[in-house]
């Protein structure tokens, strides 16, 4: 038995590459396991079900593919891909997950996680986070003609990535504090999140007992996944994009 968590690929049409090897990843190492989890970022950006452009369709039928060889196949949002919704996930043959979520890897309950919200020194992104992932401002960006989303889009990240070229480092990484924070709160000694695109295991004390954090890596140069099995310590790795 064997469980894989990725996160962070910001698949797009610019990045064949990734796709290519998100492809190849697929066949080599996710046909059969039990589970994979995508903790996030899957996409670059995602402005609703309804867009099903050919790389979406490509990916969705992939996984739909991993899904009717036996594996179990979860989902959860993450800071671009947010809108994210059932219907893709029907056609993916994926369970969405809610973030937070805790599930049971072969006898460890770990707290999965996208990894944003874990970053609390970076206030201005919390507040608009907390206003875009309200359920009316979901809705009203559903509402919205697709091509008025498009360029919505566009716009977002541009802006997002003007507003990060000034942040510091550590404003964009998450706070210590809020990692015990979480771990406490759900009585669990294991975290497992990507978005800082750090890949690392840390280790820590919560509850009055070592815990552990697990960084999930991007895919821009690198493929990371974490592999986990029954009796072992899970094992962060990586290959050459």
């Amino acid at each position: 038995m064997t469980t894989l968590f990725i996160s962070d690929l910001h698949l797009e049409e610019s990045r064949p590459d990734i796709t290519g090897a998100f492809l190849s990843f697929l066949k080599d190492k996710a046909l059969g396991v039990e589970r994979l989890y995508i903790l996030g970022d899957f996409f670059e950006a995602w402005i609703g079900d309804d867009e099903r452009t050919p790389l979406q369709e490509q990916v969705a039928a992939a996984l739909r593919e991993v899904r009717d060889t036996g594996t179990d196949i979860y989902l959860m949002h993450g800071n671009r891909d947010f809108l994210i919704g059932e219907d893709f996930c029907a056609r993916a043959g994926a369970t969405l997950l809610d973030d937070p979520t805790v599930v049971d890897l072969y006898g460890t309950p770990a707290l999965l996680m996208h990894g944003d919200s874990l970053c609390t020194a970076d206030v201005e992104y919390q507040k608009f986070r907390a206003n875009m992932r309200n359920p009316q401002t979901v809705k009203m960006l559903l509402s919205r003609p697709l091509k008025d989303r498009q360029l919505m889009a566009r716009q977002l990240r541009e802006i997002s990535m003007a507003k990060n070229q000034g942040k510091a480092e550590t404003i964009m990484d998450v706070t210590p504090e809020e990692v015990v924070k979480e771990l406490e709160a759900h009585d669990v000694q294991l975290m497992i999140h990507g978005h800082t695109h750090r890949p690392a295991i840390h280790e820590l004390d919560a509850n009055g007992k070592p815990a552990r954090r697990v960084v999930l890596g991007d895919w821009d140069k690198n493929i990371w996944w974490l592999e986990a099995r029954p009796g072992q310590e899970p094992e962060l790795l990586k290959t050459p994009l």
